[in-house]
């Protein structure tokens, strides 16, 4: 039996916590390793030693293997866990590990090999009697096949990466006119995130279930299923919310899907964790998605509701352990649901955030669970994922576990940085949603541009702020010897002006009297005429950032605030909307160019960003070249207008 002591997550953020707790509570040693960006992360202090990869970029740090080989051989770690993402599903670094005599706690380097090739996994699938949803996965990577092969298979089809998944590479085609774009930007984006450019085309099932199944193998040939995740609610085919177990299962679909499942695990030999995802259509008929050879985000669902740790099963099974429970032992036992907290802008389609964390505070409660990486005074970066936390609830039905999750995502407070906090609630309270009818095109058809409406800073909130500002969050320009305070702040449907004056112990801001009763640590108690609430506050120069009643909001003070008239759209200046990487470059000094052309490509938390042309015009500079690091709102390219 493989036995070792001192296990490297090689890993970060929430997936390092989580492994690092379950390997502690095991008795074994942790290291944990990290970037430059990670010096100060949870997970490096978490673990019992720590080993510096290198710089922030993945290529340099997570990504490379021999740097975390070497780590593993400097702290003396005998075993490795991949966690998920990163080079969890790389066969090549599986195989390193056990070539340098380390336990990697996965399955057999031949099972991530050929399940990791998702074109191979389909043809083995097809073997092995799984049923899959009729495609291309051929060797010729030419857009002349490629095309032949749509037309053959018939419109609307998915283009997707032949290796790797998480949405990355991964597009909707609905007509042949479609397709050449497509398959560039596919090809583009699979090989910066995985190194493979090689594609492959499915015909497309419109508006399905995603319903995936947990499975579990040890090394004697026991393998069994642990239910099912319902990973529907989704977002460029990244998933948003996932839960277990899937309201659209019966019984007998649960078990034909699960026995599938067991199937395509044993046609490779599977040991260890996996997942067996499928497409599920209006008919209850199932189709072979792909299967990741890794523990997945979601599997807290499936923890909740078995009452199993799947990481402490992987660590016995690693060790050669059988599986302690047959098939017949498994009982699922109420209904679980997470969330995926992400660090991006729901009314700006989405885009990813970056910045620093002034304040966090996990949720806590019944049935609530919180798998985060954060800490107040870190810092959410450019180089990685934009999920920053999941948060997850169980009750003893769906209904129950649905109504302490809002409450849980409500209570989470995470300010400094715009999250999806509110469209995660906006989702869950959802008719549709809350009716357990969601399918993949939940999002696309509630939600086509996220939440559209900028709302208008509430008066109570607007007072608190004042407040604040003047009383507790030290803007040093105002008097407190005035009798009256004026502010001019700035709220997400415009400007606010607000006067306020001393009264007693508390403040008059306009016809409402507030009152700070406490404030600890940016957890404020006040009133507003009587009522009394909580909420919580952190200062950054001019930005006050608050979330009153499970709501964030951002006020910016622009009391004394010089107006910034840098033309912005009408001058034809674009600016990079985060920090990143400049990809592409197709920008030309003096050439004419139309609202809507893609002028550059940014590269940011393994997303490729199009930046395009405002107004109709002429390029007068080009401020950026292929390679080089931007921060948001750097000028990248400047137009002038044609009414110029």
């Amino acid at each position: 039996m493989p036995r070792f002591s001192k296990l490297l997550v090689a890993n970060r953020g929430e997936i390092a916590c989580r492994v690092i707790r379950s390997a502690k509570a095991k008795g074994y040693r942790t290291v944990a390793v990290f970037s430059e960006a990670d010096v100060g992360a949870p997970h490096v202090a978490m673990a019992d030693e720590a080993y510096l990869l290198g710089a922030s970029p993945v290529g340099e740090s997570y990504l490379n293997a021999g740097r975390i080989l070497a780590a593993a051989a400097a702290t003396g770690a005998d075993a490795v866990h991949p966690g998920y993402g990163f080079l969890s599903e790389d066969h090549e670094f599986a195989e390193a590990c056990a070539a340098a005599g380390l336990v990697f706690v996965g399955p057999p380097v031949e099972a991530v090999r050929l399940m990791g090739d998702k074109a191979e996994a389909k043809k083995l699938m097809v073997a092995a009697g799984v049923p899959c949803v009729p495609g291309y996965h051929g060797d010729n990577q030419s857009d002349a096949t490629l095309t032949k092969e749509a037309a053959r298979i018939g419109f609307p089809v998915m283009v997707k990466a032949a290796s790797g998944g998480g949405g990355r590479g991964m597009r909707l085609v609905h007509a042949a006119d479609q397709l050449g774009a497509a398959l560039r930007t596919a090809r583009s984006e699979a090989k910066s995130a995985f190194g493979d450019d090689r594609l492959l085309l499915e015909r497309a099932v419109i508006e399905p279930r995603h319903v995936e199944i947990q499975v579990f193998a040890d090394q004697y040939g026991n393998t069994i299923y642990l239910g099912e995740r319902d990973c529907s609610v989704q977002r460029r085919h990244q998933k948003v919310v996932e839960e277990a177990p899937s309201p659209s299962l019966t019984p007998d679909v649960r078990a034909a899907m699960g026995a599938a499942a067991v199937q395509a695990a044993k046609s490779v030999n599977y040991v260890g964790a996996g997942t067996v995802e499928f497409l599920l259509d209006a008919d209850r008929n199932f189709y072979f998605l792909e299967m990741n050879t890794r523990l997945q985000v979601e599997h807290t669902v499936t923890e909740e509701i078995t009452g199993i740790d799947l990481v402490a099963l992987q660590l016995d099974v690693a060790e050669g352990k059988p599986l302690p429970i047959d098939q017949e032992d498994v009982i699922l036992d109420g209904h679980a649901i997470e969330v995926r907290l992400y660090a991006e802008d729901a009314r700006n389609q989405f885009l990813p955030q970056t910045g620093d964390v002034l304040l966090w505070r996990p949720a806590d409660g019944d049935g609530v669970r919180i798998d985060h990486g954060l800490a107040s005074g870190g810092r959410v970066s450019p180089y990685y994922d934009p999920m920053v936390a999941k948060i997850i609830a169980w009750g003893e039905d769906r209904e129950e576990a649905r109504r302490r999750l809002v409450r849980a995502v409500e209570d989470s407070v995470l300010l400094g940085v715009t999250t999806n906090k509110d469209f995660l609630v906006a989702t869950l309270n959802h008719p549709e949603f809350a009716a357990g009818e969601a399918t993949t095109g939940f999002i696309g058809r509630n939600f086509p541009d996220g939440l559209t409406q900028h709302d208008a800073v509430p008066g109570e909130v607007a007072a608190l702020a004042a407040v604040l500002l003047c009383e507790g969050a030290g803007a040093g320009w105002h008097s407190a010897g005035r009798s009256e305070q004026r502010l001019k702040l700035g709220g997400p449907a415009g400007e606010i002006l607000v006067s306020l004056a001393r009264e007693g112990e508390g403040w008059r801001v306009g016809e409402r009297k507030v009152t700070i009763l406490s404030n600890d640590g940016g957890q404020v108690r006040f009133a507003v005429d009587g009522h009394v609430r909580t909420a919580f506050a952190a200062r950054d120069g001019d930005a006050l950032f608050l979330d009153v009643g499970g709501v964030p909001w951002r006020l910016d003070d622009r009391t004394l605030a010089i107006r910034n008239v840098d033309g912005g759209a009408a001058s034809g200046t674009l600016r990079a909307p985060m920090n990143g990487t400049i990809a592409a470059v197709d920008a030309v000094s003096g050439a004419r160019v139309a609202r809507g052309d893609v002028l550059a490509t940014l590269e940011a938390m393994k997303m490729e960003h199009q930046i395009v042309a405002l107004v109709d015009g002429t390029i007068t500079e080009v401020m950026i070249v292929v390679g080089a690091q931007v921060a948001a709102r750097d000028i990248l390219i400047a137009i002038t207008p044609d009414e110029a």
